[in-house]
């Protein structure tokens, strides 16, 4: 006697199904994934696919909202740790390519390009609202300095920015480890292209020593 398949419940199969839709919307895009596909990738019918998403916009919704909250997530855990500007250059670098590393596909989904009519959610969207935080811990800081906090938002455009597009580059350029893609995107951002160091490491990952080798202040 054949034996007989266990279904899976609801959730279970809705969790199917959002996997099988990022790794599809990762490798081919948005437009080129169709629910075709989809439902014969989780072996099952399209009028599943549309019973629990209503179709491949509303799992790519799904799909792309989970990856903002885990980002957004890990980035500000990162951002709120340290108060110090280097070290939240540093910490957020990181947590940008931990992320990439561990959460692959989902970063593909973010960086490629998105329905015409979404908006939110986008890469872009989720460096901007990362770039606001930071907006307010360096303002903070400026304030402690002959900085004027007025330049905080230009300043953390310019930060997130860089360690958004070495991101975006890291993607798919894995040669260098992690740490050290990290230090040279903090090398260029903290010491500028005057003080460049030769070999530069993480203040974070360094017992407390800078990238020069001496203590921190």
């Amino acid at each position: 006697m054949a034996e007989k398949r266990t279904r899976m419940s609801g959730v279970a199969r809705r969790e199917q199904l959002v996997a099988v839709g990022r790794s599809l919307f990762a490798s081919k895009g948005f437009d080129s994934t169709s629910v075709e596909e989809i439902a014969s990738k989780a072996s099952v019918s399209k009028p599943v696919v549309y019973e629990h998403f209503g179709g491949k916009e509303g799992l790519y919704a799904v799909v792309v909202d989970r990856e903002v909250q885990n980002l957004v997530g890990s980035l500000t855990r990162s951002l709120t740790s340290s108060e110090h500007p280097r070290e939240i250059l540093e910490r957020a670098t990181l947590t940008l390519l931990d992320y990439i590393e561990t959460n692959t596909d989902g970063f593909r989904v973010l960086v490629r390009d998105a329905p015409d009519d979404r908006t939110s959610g986008s890469f872009s969207s989720v460096i901007g609202d990362v770039a606001v935080q930071v907006e307010h811990l360096l303002a903070r800081q400026f304030e402690h300095t002959r900085m004027d906090p007025a330049w905080a938002p230009l300043y953390a455009q310019m930060m997130v920015g860089l360690i958004a597009q070495v991101g975006q580059w890291w993607l798919d350029e894995r040669r260098l480890p992690k740490e050290v893609v990290a230090a040279h995107c903090v090398n260029l951002a903290w010491n500028g292209l005057r003080n460049l160091r030769p070999d530069p490491t993480l203040r974070t990952r360094e017992g407390g020593k800078g990238a020069d080798g001496n203590a921190r202040s």
